[in-house]
């Protein structure tokens, strides 16, 4: 007994705050329990989680981290509490103090929530009311149709939301008295609620310039299928998969659409934006005329060309034009192609180059249309060689026809040839008429025919060498026996009884004896003997060797 009451006298002082410490730390670590379900339980039946997980778009689990919270709340209050009991003041003096500035913080923070709260209650209510007032109208299944974009109450619906959530962050932190983060974002949203009117009212001249284009669209589309322009169009070729009244209605809403947009960009005061953009749209304006003029151009020349077109092929074909071709035997290149079509192909071919580049010019495209009055020479000329070229192979066959009619037994190779040499010269103008090449074509011609110089005098001096030395001989002979004749007498050395003779010694011969000239003596008046240097006449005229066949 005396040894029990020692130890409640030496001990008993300490290890009654100790019990009682230990006590009030489970009896704070039970309510901590409590509270922390208690709240996560509340905030479970309030669905805490799903607002904010549908709000945010992500899994947070708000109401166990909300019960984690106040349960090591309540039980740091409870270790403070026991280190106050056990005289403990160095170790829950920073706990204490940490406690205090939460305790201080709460209202702050209670402030802060029920703001949010309140803005989250606004914003959802606001999403669902313009939502559903949406829905209620063909809104979205026009725009859907038209344009092509997502359902447009759910994207105005989810703007109003986070607007007005943004609008409650200043609040937010001005209530927690967070000033560093304050400043800018008060800043954002001022000059956020300073740019809302702009942004109305550019989408509201949007919007309206859309719909006043739509509807402008169906009239002229409604307009031009009722003067029945398709068919016209077909008439001159257009296609019909090619819809008129489709094209009419689209140019006249892109013209509609342009100064929408500029307006709308000018109503956003951006300059950074809206001035590069207004700037190109003013441009596409300003080249429009020049575009529909361009546009124009290409569409009247086409209907006139196709029509004129049209009107000369069946001119040319009642002339019997399309004869021409196999009259000259030129037929197999054209083949099942009447030369009155390719005519009025060419017409038209020609006639549109003429089209695209007065357009070009219009356009102020000045390279394109260089380049395609080069390009209208360059053809001018191909045609005027293809026109040599037509008449010189006619002529080669009208020529070489005329030298196969003739009877001998070369004709067809000489007529050949000269069907040859006349379609290579043909070919050389046809060519230098086209500008292909002149320095070419003029070299290739002139070696051709140096060729053809130098063959033949090849051909004759390696070939014609024993025929060429007979006719040296026969000329030497000639002149040798010339060259022996006896003088004859002059009229000087001869006596007057010559002179006064009478004629008959000449002419007065009877027929059949052969005269005596009183010049040339009777050896030189013999018949050829066959000798080398005169021509032996064969007997039969029609013999093959005969060179006068």
């Amino acid at each position: 007994m005396d040894n029990f009451q020692n130890f409640q006298h030496t001990y008993g002082v300490q290890l009654e705050p100790i019990l009682g410490a230990i006590a009030l730390l489970l009896v704070g670590w039970v309510v901590a329990l409590l509270a922390g379900a208690g709240v996560r339980k509340l905030l479970s039946k309030l669905n805490v989680n799903r607002h904010v997980n549908s709000s945010t778009g992500h899994h947070t689990d708000i109401e166990h981290i909300a019960g984690r919270v106040v349960f090591w709340f309540i039980l740091i209050i409870a270790v403070i509490a026991s280190f106050n009991l056990l005289n403990l003041h160095a170790v829950s003096a920073p706990f204490s103090n940490m406690v205090n500035e939460v305790l201080l913080f709460i209202p702050r923070v209670l402030s802060a929530l029920v703001l949010a709260v309140l803005g989250w209650i606004l914003a959802t209510l606001a999403r669902a009311g313009i939502t559903r007032l949406l829905a209620r109208t063909t809104l979205d299944e026009r725009l859907s149709a038209d344009v092509g974009v997502q359902p447009l109450s759910n994207n105005i619906g989810q703007i109003v939301y986070w607007l007005i959530l943004l609008l409650f962050v200043p609040m937010v932190l001005s209530a927690l008295g967070l000033n560093g983060l304050l400043l800018p974002v008060q800043n954002m949203v001022n000059d956020l609620l300073l740019f809302l009117p702009n942004l109305f009212a550019a989408l509201v001249i949007g919007f309206v310039g859309y719909f006043v284009a739509k509807i402008v669209r169906n009239i002229v589309v409604g307009l031009v299928s009722s003067l029945n322009l398709q068919s016209a169009a077909a008439h001159v070729g257009v296609k019909n998969t090619t819809s008129i009244p489709n094209i009419a209605g689209s140019i006249v809403f892109i013209l509609i659409l342009i100064p929408t947009l500029i307006a709308a960009l000018d109503a956003l005061h951006i300059e950074a934006v809206s001035q590069p953009a207004i700037r190109m749209l003013d441009q596409i304006m300003y080249a429009i005329p020049n575009i529909i003029a361009a546009a124009l151009i290409l569409i009247i020349t086409y209907v006139v060309a196709k029509f004129v077109a049209g009107i000369l092929v069946n001119l040319m074909a009642g002339t019997e034009l399309d004869r021409l071709p196999a009259k000259l035997d030129m037929q197999r290149f054209l083949g099942s192609t009447n030369l009155s079509t390719i005519i009025g192909k060419l017409l038209v071919f020609f006639a549109m180059l003429f089209a695209v580049a007065e357009a070009a010019n219009r356009l102020g495209f000045v390279q394109v249309s260089d380049l395609i009055t080069i390009f209208i020479a360059f053809g001018a000329n191909i045609l005027l060689g293809v026109a040599i070229f037509i008449i010189g192979f006619w002529l080669a066959n009208l020529i070489g026809d005329i030298v196969q009619r003739g009877r001998y037994n070369y004709s067809l190779w000489l007529a050949n040839v000269v069907r040859m040499l006349i379609i290579g010269l043909v070919l050389a103008m046809g060519l230098r008429a086209m500008g292909i090449a002149d320095s070419i074509v003029n070299l290739a011609f002139g070696l051709t025919l140096g060729a053809v110089a130098v063959a033949f005098a090849l051909a004759f001096g390696l070939g014609g060498r024993e025929p060429a030395q007979r006719l040296l001989d026969d000329m030497l002979t000639k002149a040798k026996r010339e060259a022996n004749k006896p003088t004859p007498p002059t009229a000087s050395g001869m006596s007057n009884a010559d002179m006064d003779a009478p004629l008959s010694t000449s002419f007065g011969s009877p027929v059949g004896s052969p005269a005596v000239s009183p010049i040339v003596s009777p050896s030189e008046t013999t018949p050829p003997t066959g000798t080398d240097n005169e021509l032996i006449l064969p007997d039969n005229p029609d013999d093959p060797i005969n060179p006068l066949r």
